[in-house]
C-alpha cells in the first residue's frame, strides 16, 4: 500500500494499543491532555465540553503516547480551497502553514474525523453530537453567566446576539486579521486561526464554537469513518452566515484541511 494512501483503522489501532497499556495496569491520567472542561446543564442530559478547541500541545501528547502519523504527515501535506482543492506541501498539525510550527495554543487542524475521535477517546471522552455541539453553542445554561448573556436564552451566534469577536472573514471585526496566526503563508482567501482562547468568550463560556476553525461532530451517527461527516461553526475562511447553527456543512471523514479541527466532550 502506498505511503499516501490513508489507512482507514491506523488511529483506532493505536488508540486501541493505548487502552491496552492502561488495561495491563499502566495509570492512566484522568486528564491525560490538559483539557479545560466547561459543563453544560442541557435538559436532555449533562455533559462537558473543551473550551477551546484541541491545540497543538495537546494534541502532540497524544501524538507522544501512541506514536501517530497522522494522514496528511502520510499524504505529504493537508489541503486548502484555492479556486479547487490544492495540496499542500508540509502543511499539517505540527506546521498548519507549512514551514514554521505552530505555536502550543494554536487549534490542531489537519486531522481527519478518526484521528480526532480516537484523541477524544484517549483524552477521556468522545466526539460531540451534532445536538450536543449546537446545545453548548447556542444556548446559555451557566446559572450566573456574565453580562450581556442571560441562562436559558438561546443565541443567534456563539458570541452571542452578533458575530462580533469571532475568528471569521470580513464580518466579525476589525480585530480577526489582528489575530490571525498564518505564519507568512501567502493565502488565496482569509486571514488564518486565532490562537485557542484568544476571542472573546461566547455562549457558555466557551472559545471559537463560531469561526477559527470548523469542528467535526458525530453526525452522522455510526457511519464509517470516510462518510461525509458534519462540521460546525464556520471558519476564519468564511464570514458570519456559517456560524448559525443552521448552516449545514460537511466533508468525508478522511479530510484533512487547514481551516478543520475539533474539541472532545465527555459524560459527568
Amino acid at each position: 500500500m502506498s505511503s499516501t494512501t490513508r489507512l482507514p483503522i491506523a488511529a483506532a489501532v493505536l488508540f486501541a494499543a493505548a487502552s491496552g497499556a492502561l488495561a495491563q495496569g499502566a495509570p492512566a491520567a484522568a486528564n491525560p491532555a490538559g483539557i479545560d472542561w466547561q459543563s453544560i446543564a442541557a435538559p436532555a442530559g449533562a455533559f462537558s465540553i473543551a473550551r477551546t478547541e484541541t491545540t497543538v500541545v495537546q494534541f502532540r501528547r497524544f501524538v507522544d503516547a501512541t506514536q501517530l502519523i497522522t494522514a496528511a504527515e502520510r499524504r505529504g501535506g493537508g489541503e486548502v480551497y484555492e479556486a479547487g482543492w490544492a495540496k499542500k506541501a508540509g502543511w499539517n498539525w505540527r506546521s498548519p502553514f507549512g514551514g514554521k510550527v505552530a505555536a502550543d495554543d494554536e487549534p490542531a487542524v489537519h486531522v481527519t474525523y478518526e484521528e480526532s475521535e480516537a484523541f477524544c477517546r484517549w483524552a477521556g471522552g468522545r466526539l460531540p453530537s451534532d445536538s450536543q455541539w449546537l446545545e453548548a453553542a447556542y444556548t446559555e445554561r451557566r446559572a450566573a453567566p456574565p453580562a450581556p448573556f442571560v441562562t436559558g436564552r438561546t443565541y443567534a451566534f456563539p458570541t452571542g446576539d452578533s458575530a462580533t469577536g469571532a475568528q471569521c472573514l470580513g464580518d466579525c471585526g476589525l480585530a480577526a486579521k489582528a489575530r490571525a496566526a498564518n505564519h507568512g503563508a501567502r493565502l488565496w482567501r482569509g486571514d488564518g486561526h486565532a490562537r485557542a482562547g484568544t476571542t472573546p468568550a461566547g455562549v457558555n463560556g466557551l472559545h471559537d464554537m463560531g469561526a477559527n476553525a470548523w469542528e467535526w461532530v458525530d453526525e452522522p451517527l455510526g457511519a464509517s469513518s470516510s462518510a461525509e461527516r458534519r462540521t460546525r461553526g464556520g471558519s476564519w475562511w468564511y464570514g458570519a452566515a456559517q456560524m448559525r447553527a443552521d448552516y449545514l456543512q460537511s466533508k468525508p471523514g478522511d479530510t484533512t484541511v487547514v481551516y478543520i479541527g475539533f474539541r472532545c466532550v465527555r459524560q459527568p
